[in-house]
């Protein structure tokens, strides 16, 4: 991982805001026969965020694409928090944080493309995979070692939960 020239704290964070293709998965999709559009997710990945929901952090998932395999997924991981098929990132996280008082310095979001960006802006923490782009990268404050779907989810989670003991 790589921080910006000043740290985030990490201690403060109580809650996870992550984009699904290329932060939960690699941005690959296969097209199948049936019309579906297979991604793969990385299972500790999983693990992380089952674990960090486990502790009692806050965790939602704001997409651009609908998909119900995407649903599934997450929902199989204890998410509740789940908004696929969004336009408009910024209206959700609003809405999430007034619908649950959350404060946005207190959470980290971790996005990987152009419609990321604003709401990464209003987060403590604006965390990318190691090969987002490069816009993103440029207002990141962590940027983690690997890159989206092989475990950059987990890498974040990890690092806030050892930084309060929690891990």
């Amino acid at each position: 991982m790589t921080f910006s020239a000043t740290p985030p704290d990490l201690r403060a964070i109580q809650g996870f805001i992550f984009d699904v293709d290329g932060v939960l998965t690699d941005g690959t999709l296969l097209a199948l026969n049936s019309g579906e559009q297979a991604r793969a997710f990385h299972i500790r990945d999983g693990y992380a965020v089952r674990h960090a929901l486990a502790k009692g952090y806050r965790v939602a998932v704001i997409s651009g694409r609908e998909e119900e395999g995407v649903r599934k997924r997450l929902e199989s991981l204890d998410v509740r928090d789940i908004f696929l098929g969004v336009d408009d990132k910024m209206k959700i996280f609003n809405t999430y944080i007034n619908t649950y008082r959350l404060d946005p310095s207190r959470i980290a979001y971790m996005g990987d493309d152009v419609p990321d960006l604003e709401v990464m802006r209003r987060c403590a923490i604006a965390a990318c995979p190691a090969d987002a782009a490069a816009d993103v990268r440029a207002i990141s404050n962590y940027t983690a070692a690997l890159p989206g779907g092989h475990g950059a989810v987990r890498e974040l989670i990890e690092a806030v939960l050892k930084a309060q003991n929690t891990w």
